[in-house]
């Protein structure tokens, strides 16, 4: 007996390449959507994790994320550039949400000041302090920039493109970030 789908000339979606489901998306396709959004969401979901360190929060943000998504897929030029263009619809979608939520504070750049979750997660420790605790003592320019940089494997010209920032300030806000996290770590296994 054939399976329904292996009738439809597309074949199946969860065994095609990106790209041609990213096109199907396209055009309209909304099982094609569906599959991207199943093989992109744990990674959209995880990096929002880490920019807002408050889960129910950043499930949220994913969902308006691939919202958004759905909505700008089909102004996308290149079906190539789906990961790194989804990547900036997340950015813009926590960006959004500080500027909407969190309450500004007094510096030169306009930063917002950043809420943790107080409560850790047992999956991001390592080497005795919470990784997301580590990245909430950054300040939101350097966390943003670091987590899209390390845990995103963004350059910096597209950390640029996609927060709107300059590429010297996204340079500046990787390595001090990267920095501050060192010595934090540096402290812990020093205290161990």
């Amino acid at each position: 007996m054939m399976h329904p789908r292996s009738r439809d000339p597309r074949g199946r979606l969860e065994d095609a390449p990106e790209e041609h489901v990213v096109a199907l998306a396209m055009s309209g396709d909304d099982g094609a959507f569906n599959e991207l959004v199943q093989r992109r969401q744990k990674r959209v979901r995880d990096m929002l994790r880490r920019l807002c360190d408050n889960h129910s929060l950043a499930d949220d943000l994913a969902q308006q994320t691939f919202v958004q998504a759905w909505r700008g897929i089909r102004a996308l030029r290149d079906p190539g550039a789906f990961g790194g263009w989804l990547k900036r619809v997340a950015v813009n979608v926590w960006l959004a949400e500080t500027r909407r939520v969190l309450a500004p504070i007094d510096d030169d750049e306009g930063a917002f000041l950043a809420v943790a979750d107080p409560a850790p997660s047992p999956e991001r420790r390592a080497g005795g302090i919470d990784l997301e605790r580590a990245l909430a003592r950054l300040g939101p320019g350097e966390r943003l920039c670091v987590v899209l940089a390390h845990g995103e494997g963004m350059t910096h010209a597209e950390i640029a493109e996609a927060t709107g920032l300059p590429l010297g300030t996204v340079k500046s806000h990787v390595l001090r970030g990267s920095d501050k996290l060192k010595q934090l770590y540096a402290g812990v296994n020093r205290d161990a």
